[in-house]
């Protein structure tokens, strides 16, 4: 069986701007794994945004192909693209959108729902994932009475409650205090021992450096280090 997640094949980017066009990604050939656990760098303004929307389906590159799970997604339909991201890929922002008039675990709930699940069963399911990120005895409460960091770890635990094949991470520690960013990390970490891919951007060198490999943007190129 392939572990072969996401596979990006001569992907450019360009952005038409007044009097120029900007190239953001050129030519970037990159495979994801089952299982891998890597970070993305690059200066405010390199692409990572960019190339992590590309993954996501959210965005169309200019040119090339966007593959998930071997299927070419370059010349989907929009339909096809919403299933993928309903069950397969699951994005975490630095800014972690929950819905603030829900509780945690209504706001966990949320994409079962979207996907055909009973409240029943979203419920449970929900319980169990906000377990698995220690907030069990914070389930009930609204995010504005939650720390950041309780916040992020509900926004992983929705991420988490599909089972998708690859999680997405927009600076997901940026805003947190490090021991609260150690306790993402880990969370990340688990979902390395099941076999989710997981690709993260950070400006933080030193959680960067306890991936796999990383990959750096740096005008439009993607360079992959292996971490020692």
């Amino acid at each position: 069986m392939s572990k072969e997640v996401v596979k990006l094949k001569n992907i450019s980017k360009k952005f038409d701007m007044p009097g120029k066009e900007i190239s953001v990604l050129k030519n970037v050939d990159l495979i994801i794994n089952k299982g891998e656990l890597i970070s993305l760098t690059g200066p405010s303004g390199s692409g990572k945004s960019t190339l992590l929307h590309i993954i996501a389906l959210l965005d169309k590159p200019t040119s090339g192909e966007v593959f998930f799970k071997n299927k070419s997604f370059s010349e989907a339909k929009e339909s096809q693209k919403d299933l993928v991201r309903k069950k397969g890929i699951s994005i975490i922002y630095q800014q972690n959108n929950l819905l603030s008039d829900f509780t945690a675990l209504e706001n966990v709930s949320i994409p079962l729902l979207n996907n055909g699940y009973s409240l029943k069963e979203s419920i449970k399911k929900a319980t169990k994932t906000l377990a698995s990120v220690n907030l069990s005895n914070r389930a009930n409460h609204f995010p504005s009475e939650l720390s950041g960091g309780e916040q992020q770890r509900v926004a992983v635990a929705r991420a988490l409650i599909t089972e998708p094949d690859i999680i997405l991470a927009d600076e997901p520690t940026g805003s947190l205090d490090r021991e609260t960013s150690d306790e993402i990390f880990s969370l990340f970490l688990k979902l390395k021992t099941k076999k989710r891919a997981i690709l993260y951007a950070t400006h933080n060198r030193e959680l960067s450096n306890r991936a796999d490999y990383k990959l750096k943007i740096l005008d439009g190129n993607i360079f992959i280090k292996n971490n020692e």
